[in-house]
Protein backbone atom coordinates (compact mmCIF):
# COMPACT_ATOMS: atom_id res chain seq x y z
CA UNK A 1 0.00 0.00 0.00
CA UNK A 2 1.09 3.55 -0.68
CA UNK A 3 3.60 2.52 -3.36
CA UNK A 4 4.12 2.59 -7.12
CA UNK A 5 4.08 -1.11 -8.02
CA UNK A 6 4.94 -2.53 -11.46
CA UNK A 7 3.63 -5.92 -12.57
CA UNK A 8 6.04 -7.23 -15.21
CA UNK A 9 6.66 -10.32 -17.29
CA UNK A 10 6.69 -11.52 -20.89
CA UNK A 11 3.53 -11.18 -22.98
CA UNK A 12 1.02 -13.84 -21.99
CA UNK A 13 2.51 -14.43 -18.54
CA UNK A 14 -0.74 -13.49 -16.74
CA UNK A 15 -0.25 -9.81 -15.87
CA UNK A 16 -3.66 -8.57 -17.07
CA UNK A 17 -5.38 -11.66 -15.66
CA UNK A 18 -3.94 -10.99 -12.21
CA UNK A 19 -4.40 -7.20 -12.11
CA UNK A 20 -7.57 -6.66 -14.10
CA UNK A 21 -9.52 -9.94 -14.13
CA UNK A 22 -8.85 -10.77 -10.47
CA UNK A 23 -7.87 -7.65 -8.51
CA UNK A 24 -9.83 -4.90 -10.29
CA UNK A 25 -13.02 -6.92 -10.84
CA UNK A 26 -13.05 -8.12 -7.22
CA UNK A 27 -12.54 -4.61 -5.85
CA UNK A 28 -15.16 -3.22 -8.26
CA UNK A 29 -17.57 -5.79 -6.84
CA UNK A 30 -16.68 -4.74 -3.31
CA UNK A 31 -16.89 -0.95 -3.78
CA UNK A 32 -19.39 -0.52 -6.62
CA UNK A 33 -21.36 -3.80 -6.64
CA UNK A 34 -20.19 -4.46 -10.19
CA UNK A 35 -21.74 -7.41 -12.00
CA UNK A 36 -18.59 -8.77 -13.66
CA UNK A 37 -17.29 -11.90 -11.99
CA UNK A 38 -13.58 -11.84 -11.00
CA UNK A 39 -11.17 -14.65 -11.86
CA UNK A 40 -10.56 -17.50 -9.41
CA UNK A 41 -8.64 -16.49 -6.28
CA UNK A 42 -8.47 -17.45 -2.60
CA UNK A 43 -8.67 -13.99 -1.02
CA UNK A 44 -7.64 -10.36 -1.40
CA UNK A 45 -6.19 -8.92 1.80
CA UNK A 46 -5.96 -5.28 2.83
CA UNK A 47 -9.20 -4.05 1.24
CA UNK A 48 -10.01 -2.21 4.48
CA UNK A 49 -7.16 0.22 3.69
CA UNK A 50 -8.86 1.37 0.46
CA UNK A 51 -11.99 3.39 -0.22
CA UNK A 52 -12.14 3.12 -4.04
CA UNK A 53 -10.43 1.63 -7.10
CA UNK A 54 -9.94 3.51 -10.39
CA UNK A 55 -8.98 1.93 -13.72
CA UNK A 56 -7.24 4.72 -15.68
CA UNK A 57 -7.16 3.50 -19.28
CA UNK A 58 -6.55 5.16 -22.66
CA UNK A 59 -10.17 5.03 -23.82
CA UNK A 60 -11.68 8.34 -25.02
CA UNK A 61 -12.99 10.79 -22.39
CA UNK A 62 -16.09 11.20 -24.55
CA UNK A 63 -17.44 9.90 -27.82
CA UNK A 64 -18.82 13.18 -29.21
CA UNK A 65 -17.11 16.52 -30.03
CA UNK A 66 -19.16 18.12 -27.22
CA UNK A 67 -16.90 16.46 -24.66
CA UNK A 68 -13.66 18.33 -24.04
CA UNK A 69 -10.83 18.54 -21.46
CA UNK A 70 -12.35 21.61 -19.72
CA UNK A 71 -15.67 19.88 -18.98
CA UNK A 72 -14.05 16.55 -18.02
CA UNK A 73 -11.59 18.04 -15.53
CA UNK A 74 -14.29 20.35 -14.15
CA UNK A 75 -12.67 23.70 -14.95
CA UNK A 76 -15.45 24.89 -17.26
CA UNK A 77 -18.07 25.12 -14.50
CA UNK A 78 -16.16 27.75 -12.44
CA UNK A 79 -15.36 29.60 -15.68
CA UNK A 80 -19.07 29.84 -16.52
CA UNK A 81 -19.86 30.90 -12.96
CA UNK A 82 -17.19 33.62 -13.23
CA UNK A 83 -18.72 34.96 -16.45
CA UNK A 84 -22.16 34.96 -14.80
CA UNK A 85 -20.76 37.21 -12.02
CA UNK A 86 -19.47 39.87 -14.45
CA UNK A 87 -21.34 43.22 -14.36
CA UNK A 88 -22.50 42.91 -17.99
CA UNK A 89 -23.95 39.44 -17.32
CA UNK A 90 -25.70 40.58 -14.12
CA UNK A 91 -27.20 43.57 -15.91
CA UNK A 92 -28.65 41.26 -18.56
CA UNK A 93 -29.77 38.67 -16.01
CA UNK A 94 -27.53 35.91 -17.34
CA UNK A 95 -26.81 32.85 -15.17
CA UNK A 96 -24.07 30.23 -15.66
CA UNK A 97 -26.36 28.29 -18.03
CA UNK A 98 -26.23 31.15 -20.52
CA UNK A 99 -22.53 30.33 -21.07
CA UNK A 100 -23.04 26.61 -21.69
CA UNK A 101 -23.01 25.35 -25.29
CA UNK A 102 -25.32 22.49 -24.24
CA UNK A 103 -28.23 24.62 -22.99
CA UNK A 104 -30.78 26.71 -24.89
CA UNK A 105 -30.40 30.43 -24.44
CA UNK A 106 -26.68 31.01 -24.85
CA UNK A 107 -25.82 28.42 -27.46
CA UNK A 108 -26.24 28.93 -31.19
CA UNK A 109 -29.47 27.15 -32.10
CA UNK A 110 -28.53 26.79 -35.77
CA UNK A 111 -25.85 24.21 -34.84
CA UNK A 112 -27.15 23.49 -31.30
CA UNK A 113 -23.85 24.59 -29.78
CA UNK A 114 -21.64 22.24 -31.78
CA UNK A 115 -20.00 24.97 -33.86
CA UNK A 116 -20.35 23.02 -37.08
CA UNK A 117 -22.99 21.39 -39.25
CA UNK A 118 -22.86 18.12 -41.14
CA UNK A 119 -23.76 17.96 -44.80
CA UNK A 120 -24.92 14.51 -45.83
CA UNK A 121 -23.38 13.24 -49.07
CA UNK A 122 -25.31 10.57 -50.86
CA UNK A 123 -22.44 8.28 -51.85
CA UNK A 124 -19.58 9.84 -49.84
CA UNK A 125 -18.79 10.35 -46.15
CA UNK A 126 -20.61 13.25 -44.48
CA UNK A 127 -18.81 16.61 -44.72
CA UNK A 128 -18.39 18.80 -41.61
CA UNK A 129 -18.40 22.58 -42.15
CA UNK A 130 -18.35 25.50 -39.68
CA UNK A 131 -21.79 26.81 -38.73
CA UNK A 132 -22.77 29.72 -41.01
CA UNK A 133 -24.56 31.55 -38.17
CA UNK A 134 -21.99 31.46 -35.32
CA UNK A 135 -18.91 30.84 -37.55
CA UNK A 136 -17.85 27.96 -35.32
CA UNK A 137 -18.07 29.99 -32.09
CA UNK A 138 -20.92 27.86 -30.63
CA UNK A 139 -22.66 30.81 -28.88
CA UNK A 140 -25.15 33.54 -29.69
CA UNK A 141 -23.92 37.08 -30.35
CA UNK A 142 -25.41 38.24 -27.02
CA UNK A 143 -23.48 35.63 -25.00
CA UNK A 144 -20.24 36.56 -26.75
CA UNK A 145 -20.67 40.24 -25.82
CA UNK A 146 -19.92 39.39 -22.16
CA UNK A 147 -16.14 39.47 -21.75
CA UNK A 148 -13.56 38.87 -19.01
CA UNK A 149 -10.31 40.77 -19.54
CA UNK A 150 -11.39 41.24 -23.16
CA UNK A 151 -12.07 37.53 -23.77
CA UNK A 152 -15.47 36.01 -24.53
CA UNK A 153 -16.48 32.52 -23.37
CA UNK A 154 -15.72 31.22 -26.89
CA UNK A 155 -12.24 32.76 -26.70
CA UNK A 156 -11.63 30.86 -23.45
CA UNK A 157 -12.47 27.53 -25.11
CA UNK A 158 -9.96 28.32 -27.85
CA UNK A 159 -7.16 28.99 -25.34
CA UNK A 160 -4.47 26.47 -24.52
CA UNK A 161 -4.04 25.53 -20.86
CA UNK A 162 -0.90 27.70 -20.65
CA UNK A 163 -2.72 30.72 -22.12
CA UNK A 164 -5.69 30.24 -19.80
CA UNK A 165 -3.34 30.13 -16.78
CA UNK A 166 -2.15 33.66 -17.58
CA UNK A 167 -5.72 34.96 -17.93
CA UNK A 168 -7.13 33.28 -14.79
CA UNK A 169 -4.02 33.59 -12.61
CA UNK A 170 -5.96 35.52 -9.95
CA UNK A 171 -8.92 33.09 -9.75
CA UNK A 172 -7.82 30.25 -7.37
CA UNK A 173 -10.65 27.81 -8.21
CA UNK A 174 -9.81 27.95 -11.91
CA UNK A 175 -6.05 28.30 -11.56
CA UNK A 176 -5.65 25.15 -9.43
CA UNK A 177 -7.35 22.92 -12.01
CA UNK A 178 -5.40 24.48 -14.88
CA UNK A 179 -2.14 24.00 -12.99
CA UNK A 180 -2.98 20.32 -12.54
CA UNK A 181 -3.53 19.96 -16.29
CA UNK A 182 -0.22 21.68 -16.97
CA UNK A 183 1.55 19.44 -14.44
CA UNK A 184 0.48 16.29 -16.31
CA UNK A 185 1.97 17.69 -19.54
CA UNK A 186 -1.20 19.04 -21.15
CA UNK A 187 -0.25 22.71 -21.27
CA UNK A 188 -0.47 22.72 -25.06
CA UNK A 189 -4.02 21.40 -25.57
CA UNK A 190 -7.01 23.71 -26.04
CA UNK A 191 -9.63 23.77 -23.30
CA UNK A 192 -12.43 23.22 -25.80
CA UNK A 193 -10.60 20.68 -27.94
CA UNK A 194 -13.07 17.93 -28.95
CA UNK A 195 -12.50 14.69 -27.05
CA UNK A 196 -12.54 12.78 -30.32
CA UNK A 197 -9.28 14.49 -31.39
CA UNK A 198 -7.27 13.53 -28.28
CA UNK A 199 -4.79 10.66 -28.47
CA UNK A 200 -5.01 7.73 -26.06
CA UNK A 201 -2.12 9.08 -23.98
CA UNK A 202 -3.69 12.55 -23.82
CA UNK A 203 -7.06 11.11 -22.78
CA UNK A 204 -5.33 9.12 -20.04
CA UNK A 205 -3.57 12.21 -18.70
CA UNK A 206 -6.82 14.19 -18.76
CA UNK A 207 -8.30 11.44 -16.54
CA UNK A 208 -5.28 11.63 -14.22
CA UNK A 209 -5.67 15.43 -14.04
CA UNK A 210 -9.33 14.97 -13.09
CA UNK A 211 -8.30 12.54 -10.32
CA UNK A 212 -5.61 14.91 -9.03
CA UNK A 213 -8.04 17.83 -8.90
CA UNK A 214 -10.51 15.89 -6.72
CA UNK A 215 -10.39 16.01 -2.94
CA UNK A 216 -7.72 13.46 -1.97
CA UNK A 217 -8.54 10.68 0.49
CA UNK A 218 -5.14 8.99 0.18
CA UNK A 219 -6.84 5.59 0.08
CA UNK A 220 -7.39 5.08 -3.65
CA UNK A 221 -5.98 2.26 -5.77
CA UNK A 222 -5.16 3.32 -9.34
CA UNK A 223 -4.66 0.64 -12.01
CA UNK A 224 -3.01 1.43 -15.35
CA UNK A 225 -2.46 -1.17 -18.09
CA UNK A 226 0.65 -0.30 -20.15
CA UNK A 227 0.11 3.48 -19.90
CA UNK A 228 3.31 4.29 -21.83
CA UNK A 229 2.01 2.74 -25.07
CA UNK A 230 2.37 5.35 -27.82
CA UNK A 231 3.98 7.94 -25.52
CA UNK A 232 7.24 9.76 -26.22
CA UNK A 233 10.08 9.75 -23.67
CA UNK A 234 9.04 13.25 -22.56
CA UNK A 235 5.41 12.17 -22.10
CA UNK A 236 6.59 9.13 -20.10
CA UNK A 237 8.52 11.46 -17.80
CA UNK A 238 5.39 13.59 -17.27
CA UNK A 239 3.35 10.47 -16.55
CA UNK A 240 5.91 9.18 -14.06
CA UNK A 241 5.87 12.50 -12.16
CA UNK A 242 2.08 12.38 -11.95
CA UNK A 243 2.08 8.79 -10.68
CA UNK A 244 4.64 9.65 -7.99
CA UNK A 245 2.46 12.62 -7.02
CA UNK A 246 -0.51 10.28 -6.53
CA UNK A 247 1.65 7.99 -4.37
CA UNK A 248 2.96 10.95 -2.35
CA UNK A 249 -0.68 11.73 -1.50
CA UNK A 250 -0.94 8.27 0.12
CA UNK A 251 -2.56 6.42 -2.78
CA UNK A 252 -1.48 3.11 -4.32
CA UNK A 253 -0.64 2.80 -8.04
CA UNK A 254 -0.33 -0.52 -9.89
CA UNK A 255 1.11 -0.55 -13.41
CA UNK A 256 1.21 -3.37 -15.93
CA UNK A 257 4.33 -2.29 -17.77
CA UNK A 258 7.17 -3.25 -20.13
CA UNK A 259 8.85 0.17 -20.24
CA UNK A 260 12.17 -0.18 -18.39
CA UNK A 261 12.30 3.49 -17.35
CA UNK A 262 8.96 3.07 -15.58
CA UNK A 263 9.97 -0.26 -14.02
CA UNK A 264 13.29 1.00 -12.65
CA UNK A 265 11.52 3.97 -10.99
CA UNK A 266 8.92 1.77 -9.25
CA UNK A 267 8.93 1.18 -5.50
CA UNK A 268 8.09 -2.51 -5.90
CA UNK A 269 8.09 -4.99 -8.78
CA UNK A 270 6.09 -8.21 -9.16
CA UNK A 271 7.54 -10.32 -11.98
CA UNK A 272 5.31 -13.03 -13.47
CA UNK A 273 6.31 -15.87 -15.76
CA UNK A 274 8.68 -17.35 -16.42
CA UNK A 275 7.19 -17.88 -19.89
CA UNK A 276 3.88 -17.21 -21.70
CA UNK A 277 0.69 -19.26 -21.62
CA UNK A 278 0.98 -22.57 -19.79
CA UNK A 279 4.59 -21.78 -18.88
CA UNK A 280 3.54 -18.57 -17.12
CA UNK A 281 1.10 -17.59 -14.42
CA UNK A 282 3.40 -17.88 -11.41
CA UNK A 283 5.32 -15.27 -9.46
CA UNK A 284 9.00 -15.48 -10.46
CA UNK A 285 10.16 -12.87 -7.96
CA UNK A 286 9.08 -9.78 -6.05
CA UNK A 287 11.07 -6.91 -4.61
CA UNK A 288 12.66 -3.59 -5.48
CA UNK A 289 13.87 -3.10 -9.07
CA UNK A 290 17.42 -3.81 -7.85
CA UNK A 291 16.37 -7.08 -6.20
CA UNK A 292 14.49 -8.23 -9.31
CA UNK A 293 17.49 -7.32 -11.48
CA UNK A 294 19.67 -9.70 -9.44
CA UNK A 295 17.26 -12.66 -9.73
CA UNK A 296 18.78 -15.22 -12.13
CA UNK A 297 15.44 -16.62 -13.42
CA UNK A 298 13.76 -13.30 -14.20
CA UNK A 299 13.66 -12.24 -17.86
CA UNK A 300 12.70 -8.73 -16.71
CA UNK A 301 15.71 -8.81 -14.39
CA UNK A 302 18.05 -9.52 -17.31
CA UNK A 303 17.08 -6.25 -19.00
CA UNK A 304 16.93 -4.30 -15.73
CA UNK A 305 20.53 -5.31 -15.02
CA UNK A 306 21.69 -3.46 -18.13
CA UNK A 307 19.71 -0.35 -17.22
CA UNK A 308 20.76 -0.34 -13.56
CA UNK A 309 24.31 -1.56 -14.22
CA UNK A 310 24.35 -4.36 -11.62
CA UNK A 311 25.40 -8.01 -11.58
CA UNK A 312 23.08 -11.02 -11.40
CA UNK A 313 22.85 -13.05 -8.18
CA UNK A 314 24.33 -16.53 -8.57
CA UNK A 315 22.77 -19.53 -6.84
Amino acid sequence: MGTLTCVTGVSGSGKSTLVYDVLYKRLAQHFYRAKEKPGPHRAILGVEHLDKVVNVDQSPIGRTPRSNPATYVGVFTPVRELFAQLPEAKMRGYGPGRFSFNVRGGRCEACEGEGYTQIQMQFLPDVTVPCEVCKGRRYTREALEVKFKGYSIADVLEMTVEQALEVFQDIPRIRSKLETMRDVGLGYIRLGQPATTLSGGEAQRVKLAAELSRRATGRTLYILDEPTTGLSFEDCAYLLRVLHRLVDMGNTVILIEHHLDMIKNADWVIDLGPGPGERGGRVVCVGTPEEVARHPESYTGQFLRRVLGIEARVG
